[in-house]
């Protein structure tokens, strides 16, 4: 499994493209089932999408960010902290995946048999969550280079 890891956070660095390959419009809509728990807001305080949800964590500068470590932010799983700690960093090929099915996602990339998300809504097309992506990435800043903002899964730990 950490073999199988590893060779999935190498090979996902090499193909990761440049841009989001979704659909920014297309994702705007998608967002719409986000919103019921999670909102945009920039560091001014200005709501840029979504409603005044506190359910889950404010999505403004999301992608390029290291999983589970929004300042404020109490709600996150043990098991999202802890994949954050690890170095996973949302780029696309991992937020398409984690919003797919966070328990599975997180099942994975921890190597932890017991870790779950505690994100119920998972959505249901791989185009969808591209297209989220999109539109998340248009409230973020270009991650840095280095290893932690390319967005590797880290290595199984178990």
């Amino acid at each position: 499994m950490k073999i199988y890891l590893s060779i999935l956070a190498a090979t996902a660095f090499a193909a990761a493209p440049a841009l989001a390959e979704g659909d920014a419009a297309a994702g705007e809509k998608a967002f719409s089932q986000c919103q019921t728990c999670h909102v945009v807001v920039n560091d001014a305080g200005e709501t840029l999408a979504g409603r005044n949800a506190k359910t889950g964590p404010n999505l403004f500068g999301v992608i390029g960010r290291q999983a589970g470590s929004l300042e404020g932010f109490k709600g996150y799983g043990d098991s999202l902290v802890e994949a954050g700690a690890a170095g996973l960093v949302w780029n696309e090929e991992q937020f398409v995946a984690y919003v797919q099915d966070p328990t599975a996602y997180l099942k994975e990339v921890t190597g932890d048999s017991k870790a779950r998300g505690k994100m119920t809504y998972k959505v249901r097309k791989a185009e969808d969550a591209a297209n989220l992506y999109a539109f998340l990435s248009t409230f973020s800043a270009a991650p840095a280079e280095g290893a932690a903002a390319e967005g590797e899964a880290p290595a199984a730990t178990n």
